[in-house]
């Protein structure tokens, strides 16, 4: 997902605490605002393939709503708004995943929904609720994106969810300047990595200043920081195709290699030599809230902090993100220098009916065009190949596009968002959260999730 604060009141609201109070189940409109407003100078010859529909309405659901990134995506439609004459409403809520079902049971489903979850988007298809996506949308979203990104809007080889915005997981924030203070390179494989790693701890390492920091409380989502690590881990130990059989529980989710997988994230997240800066011993990460944790390095209490690009947004205001600035972020390596697999999460564009209103957002929705204006307003990043790295609103985002936008790199969506909500919003947290506490063995965690899967 594109916001990690948006991310956590989206599974809150499904897998964590499903029976919260609900409100705004309508239909998706009333809670949002509309399109239009500043689309005066627009040049209404760009949107001319779309058609024109004056008087139609047609209603968005999402997890999108803090108020500044609401007004940002409904900006980004205001001049399509105006020259085709669909006026879009948007209803963002931090309890999407209930109230989704709320609405479609109850007859009053928006005509489209962004997703971000594919599992939740996988299970409305199943349900019967979610439309295939028309063919002017499937040319649309083949036109800006890879196959890897598609895979996860795609169910039985149909297109259904088009991924309009994402994230780069795999990332490591550092200082710069501490890193220029130390003559400390950047590496570029694991096993430098490990070494620079070790080198910290000799140059700087004392009761309080360790190489890492790391943190997954995060109330009811606690250990989501640490199904990431595993997730990450698993894609440069065992590759991209095990990753797929692992999250798809094609082999079991103890297996060996995924045993290994997360005994080698153990050798950072379970050393007290390496492990946690600024705050204590190894197992108060599990108390430590994820993005406190990241502040540690600016605080010269460690050097490294894994955690996604959208890590930026919890940084304090003023704070020079950049490449010889306060904080920024490197590739996690994998074994080698030329494997660069990516751990990536996002938000998929889904419709519940094929009226032509409805099919022309999400076409437009699905395009180059919408993606380059969305993130030229700011604080987000999109898979979509059509989207022009400059246009960043930052340095870190710019640094997220090109990684995304690489030809030969290899995506793989968030392990638990694709698994059944009990385990990828269930027990795999508890058992990340229990195995950093250091009360479960690798195997007594991996296993235990193992045996929470379900059999239906």
């Amino acid at each position: 997902m594109t916001s990690m604060r948006r991310r956590a009141g989206a599974v809150l609201a499904g897998g964590a605490a499903i029976a919260l109070a609900l409100t705004a189940c309508d239909g998706g409109g009333d809670l949002g605002g509309g399109g239009g407003g500043g689309g005066e100078n627009a040049d209404c010859a760009d949107y001319e393939q779309y058609g024109t529909f004056e008087g139609a309405t047609v209603t968005i659901s999402s997890t999108i709503s803090d108020p500044a990134e609401a007004d940002a995506l409904e900006e980004s439609w205001a001049d399509f708004s105006d020259c085709t004459g669909i006026t879009i409403q948007h209803n963002g809520t931090n309890e999407f995943e209930s109230q989704i079902y709320v609405q479609v049971e109850g007859g009053n489903a928006p005509n489209l929904a962004i997703f971000p979850q594919p599992g939740l988007l996988s299970r409305m298809v199943a349900d019967g609720y979610v439309q295939p996506a028309a063919e002017d949308v499937v040319t649309t979203a083949n036109e800006g994106l890879t196959e890897d990104w598609l895979t996860y809007g795609t169910i039985d080889d149909t297109l259904y969810g088009v991924p309009i915005m994402g994230s780069v997981k795999s990332f490591v924030w550092y200082s710069p300047t501490a890193f220029t203070d130390n003559g400390y390179e950047v590496p570029t494989t694991w096993d430098e990595l490990m070494s620079l790693t070790d080198q910290i701890a000799t140059d700087n390492g004392s009761e309080t200043v360790k190489p890492w920091c790391f943190g997954i409380e995060s109330g009811g989502a606690t250990g989501w920081p640490g199904t990431d690590f595993l997730e990450d881990m698993v894609l440069r130990t065992a590759g991209p195709d095990v990753y797929d059989q692992w999250v798809a529980h094609e082999i079991p989710f103890n297996d060996p290699q995924i045993v290994e997988a997360l005994d080698t994230a153990g050798e950072i997240l379970q050393d007290p030599e390496r492990v946690n800066g600024g705050i204590g011993d190894p197992r108060s990460i599990a108390t430590t809230a994820w993005a406190d944790a990241g502040l540690q390095v600016l605080e010269g209490n460690c050097f490294l902090f894994r955690a996604a690009s959208f890590f930026e947004a919890q940084l304090p205001e003023g704070t020079d993100v950049s490449p010889e600035g306060d904080i920024y972020a490197f590739y996690l390596p994998s074994t080698t220098a030329e494997e660069q697999p990516l751990l990536v999460a996002g938000d998929y564009l889904a419709a519940f009916d094929e009226d032509e209103a409805t099919v022309a957002v999400h076409a437009f929705m699905s395009s180059g065009a919408w993606a380059d204006t969305r993130v030229g307003l700011g604080g987000v990043t999109s898979p979509n190949q059509g989207v022009d790295p400059a246009n960043a609103s930052s340095d870190m985002l710019r640094q997220t596009l090109q990684l995304m936008q690489d030809e030969d790199a290899v995506a793989r969506f968030d392990g638990s968002d694709l698994m059944p909500s009990s385990v990828g919003a269930g027990s795999f947290w508890t058992a990340m959260t229990n195995w950093v506490d250091g009360t479960q063995t690798t195997e007594d965690a991996l296993t235990a999730v193992e045996n929470s899967w379900p059999t239906d």
